[in-house]
């Protein structure tokens, strides 16, 4: 097995894990077509030695390159996705939330897991990207992220893992993402409606869904909490040279292959606990 092949396994196997759903998800569609993943996201603190730019680094020699960066001022996230050139590997996005945004106490937190036990020899193997968890947390600091970012509460408590893989709704040959968002929902799934249940449009190269997070036991030192874990998104791509009205599902290579950061930005509240 291919080292590329190896860890996408590991992620998946990881994924599933804490998101069972994605099983049951993916045998409503395999009637539909070929289930292909377009991409998988990933989330870290901008600390040493995790920061995007060291995670960047571990994918290097697999042959993923960065291809666009993304900035989310409300979130107080950077972001970039990758690639490899090399078909049919899933794209990678990856982000950070800069801690340096928030309050004091926040920041004493999450410097202080970071430091636990995150020396930079730790985090020199890909399996990093799916290895959970590396520090002890009580669930009094888990509420008082929470209270400034969602996004940290759900780092800080989940750990590191692919917090969703994405079905290719291009190569599912008999639906759109309207069709799919219908099948999922007739079979009981929820999904994200934030910014509404489809996010971006053909104009814009891009349209996703997602579901809401799966739902897990967590442990924490002083108790343990139901928390959401990951979820599946679904992305159909578009060409932005010609004037499709509907994605071409034959020349794949035409299609947008980036993110738009407005629908991005409403994704990520899969994982909320508020929503």
């Amino acid at each position: 097995m291919k080292q590329v092949d190896n860890f996408f396994h590991h992620l998946w196997l990881d994924y599933i894990k804490l998101t069972p759903s994605a099983i049951k998800l993916q045998a409503l569609l395999q009637p539909y077509g070929e289930i292909v993943n377009d991409h998988i996201a990933l989330r870290t603190f901008n600390l040493a030695p995790i920061n995007l730019a060291s995670l960047v680094q571990l994918l290097e020699p697999l042959g993923y390159t960065v291809q666009d960066t993304y900035h989310f001022k409300e979130k107080k996230l950077n972001a970039c996705y990758l690639s490899l050139a090399e078909n049919p590997y899933p794209k990678i996005f990856i982000s950070e939330l800069n801690v340096a945004g928030f309050s004091h106490h926040f920041q004493t937190i999450i410097r202080k897991l970071v430091e636990q036990n995150l020396a930079s020899n730790r985090v020199l193997n890909l399996s990093f990207f799916y290895s959970g968890r590396h520090w002890q947390l009580p669930s009094t600091d888990y509420y008082t992220l929470l209270e400034e970012s969602e996004y940290a509460a759900w780092l800080a408590a989940l750990g590191f893992h692919a917090n969703h893989f994405t079905v290719s709704v291009n190569h599912l040959a008999d639906l759109n993402l309207e069709q799919v968002n219908q099948v999922i929902k007739q079979a009981g799934f929820k999904l994200n409606q934030s910014g509404g249940e489809i996010k971006g449009d053909s104009q814009s190269g891009l349209k996703q869904s997602a579901t809401l997070a799966d739902m897990q036991i967590v442990d924490f030192i002083d108790t343990q909490l139901e928390l959401p874990s990951c979820f599946y998104e679904f992305a159909e791509r578009y060409s932005l040279v010609s004037n499709y009205e509907h994605s071409n599902k034959d020349a794949f290579s035409n299609l947008y292959q980036g993110f738009v950061p407005s629908s991005a930005d409403k994704i990520f509240h899969s994982t909320d606990m508020k929503l």
